[in-house]
């Protein structure tokens, strides 16, 4: 059984590895039933999504009651979705805003998500014991997830893996949330409880793996986030017209490389023919500060904003660039982060830029695959130069594909991993 919260129609980020994997599980001997909510409310819906689906599988659907409408006609937000658990990623904060995130911090604990976990086990218990299962996987965040496989665990004998897409406690976010000490203690708690009691633990990263291996003996398992061949079959290979850089996804404030934005403002400036050659091509929902920073450059003349693109429309766009950019969270525990990003940039074989901390899970999976170029937060000095650089290869026609061995990271070899795991959790 493996619980999730984002499935289809759910777009972005999260619900891309559960998805992959119930795609491919069956081609290793094991048979997914899916456990969702049933009236999520997602920040983004792809009904494309819907048609990745395996035909033939069960998805079984227990509505989740959500505070997040509550939540927006408190700040006067509309139909607005929020993100990270009413975290908003603009500057400023109003009194109320700042009101909803404290409840957010102290009353629902372990996320939003926490009146979807009673009813779950209810229905859960009831169906497990007239269709038993062999194993739970439970994928968070929302980390409400975990917490009703570990309650099924309780009182059901049945092997557990969990698995962590992101952190917990150590979340980038998980400081701003406000909490008590009385929540930040009950959040820790069930983290340890939900690390010590799973059979087994699956992180993204080996950061991550590193710092759950000191507060758990079980065994921790990276799995990295990957990418579907199949999604990558039909692209056309052709040669971009302009020097185009490309951004995907969701791109919030805290990720702003405003150094980026200064030297492409300073070339058009000083480089010839610059200004005509360059496009920044944003295809995802970027963050109004990300749009003012790049236009208070004057690179307004070179932007393209795609607005949401559907997952299955991306791979072209991605395809179509000289340059895709990723730009890590400027937070405390950058390194934690991996986005599933950087392994969809790698399928097209465009050269990445990358900014990033230093020895990060994201810079060494750029420098081990040889697929671009990673730059420290804040250091102008050195992107000036890679920018010169890359820009001096394109326009000598040097600027390759990037030819590495990724096969490591399809879905589908990520999947036989999972189903290694799962047999040997049996064992």
């Amino acid at each position: 059984m493996l619980i999730t919260y984002y499935w289809p129609p759910s777009g972005g980020s999260g619900v891309q590895r559960c998805l992959k994997f119930a795609k491919y599980l069956l081609r290793f001997g094991w048979q997914p039933v899916v456990f969702t909510a049933g009236n999520a409310k997602y920040p983004v819906y792809d009904h494309s999504l819907e048609k990745e689906v395996p035909s033939g599988i069960e998805v079984l659907k227990v509505p989740a009651r959500e505070p997040h409408d509550l939540y927006n006609r408190l700040i006067g937000g509309g139909e607005k979705q929020t993100h990270t658990g009413f975290i908003k990623h603009e500057k400023k904060e109003s009194a109320l805003e700042k009101l909803a995130v404290w409840i957010r911090g102290n009353l629902f604990i372990p996320d939003s998500r926490k009146f979807w976990i009673r009813p779950s086990v209810r229905f859960l218990e009831d169906y497990l014991k007239k269709n038993p299962v062999n194993l739970i996987f439970s994928s968070g965040p929302p980390h409400s997830a975990h917490l009703i496989a570990l309650r099924l665990k309780e009182k059901i004998s049945v092997p557990w893996v969990a698995d962590f897409r992101d952190p917990w406690t150590g979340i980038y976010y998980y400081r701003k949330l406000r909490h008590s000490r009385w929540a930040d203690k009950l959040n820790r708690k069930f983290e340890n409880q939900c690390l010590n009691s799973a059979d087994k633990v699956v992180v993204v990263g080996k950061t991550m793996k590193h710092d759950f291996e000191i507060v758990t003996s079980k065994p921790v398992h990276v799995i990295t986030n990957g990418y579907d061949p199949e999604d990558y079959k039909n692209i056309e290979n052709r040669r971009p017209e302009r020097f185009r850089i490309t951004y995907t996804g969701m791109f919030f404030r805290d990720q702003n490389p405003v150094e980026l934005w200064e030297v492409l403002g300073e070339m058009k400036k000083q480089v010839p023919g610059f200004s005509e050659d360059l496009e920044i091509c944003l295809a995802g929902r970027a963050d109004r500060e990300i749009i003012e920073s790049i236009r208070s450059n004057n690179l307004d003349t070179n932007l393209k904003l795609y607005g949401y693109v559907i997952k299955s429309e991306l791979p072209q766009i991605q395809a179509d660039s000289v340059l895709l950019l990723l730009s890590i969270n400027r937070v405390e525990n950058a390194s934690y982060i991996i986005t599933g990003k950087i392994f969809e940039y790698l399928a097209v074989q465009r050269p990445v830029l990358a900014f990033c901390p230093e020895n990060s899970d994201v810079d060494n999976i750029i420098k081990e695959s040889g697929s671009g170029w990673t730059v420290k937060f804040n250091d102008k000095e050195r992107l000036t130069e890679v920018i010169r650089e890359i820009y001096g290869k394109y326009k000598d026609g040097a600027l390759n594909l990037v030819k590495s061995d990724i096969g490591k990271y399809s879905r589908l070899e990520l999947t036989k991993k999972l189903a290694v795991l799962f047999d040997e959790t049996m064992d």
